[in-house]
């Protein structure tokens, strides 16, 4: 699968960082959104709506998106097997309402509570 993350994002960093580190079999390809050529590269993702909310696609050319990327991904390289309860019904809306506000403001998340864990000055 690819991922579609933003690299700006040290919340994003570090997690693709930690997803990849776990990646034995090279399952993911992450790709930065904010890369120069990227709506070239992939003309069927506008990056204003990738930098709302994550991207992915699976192996056969589907589109993921959100939270259902951080559960395959998370799936295909065996780990965090707890974000199943993420897919439950009634859980799965509001882990997605609360997703959508993350994502809207992950970078000032980010900035006030990983300044140390993700190496922000």
């Amino acid at each position: 699968m690819i991922i579609f993350y933003d690299a700006n994002c040290p919340l994003c960093t570090k997690e693709m960082r930690l997803l990849k580190e776990a990646d034995k079999h090279n399952k993911i390809a992450l790709e930065d959104i904010n890369a120069d050529d990227f709506e070239q590269r992939f003309n069927h993702i506008k990056r204003q709506d990738a930098l709302a909310f994550l991207h992915g696609q699976q192996d056969n050319g589907e589109m993921i998106y959100g939270l259902d990327v951080t559960f395959a991904a998370w799936q295909s390289v065996g780990r965090h097997k707890w974000l199943k309860v993420l897919q439950l019904p009634g859980i799965r809306f509001f882990a997605a309402q609360g997703y959508k506000v993350f994502a809207k403001y992950r970078t000032t998340i980010a900035h006030s509570l990983c300044k140390s864990a993700c190496g922000i000055k």
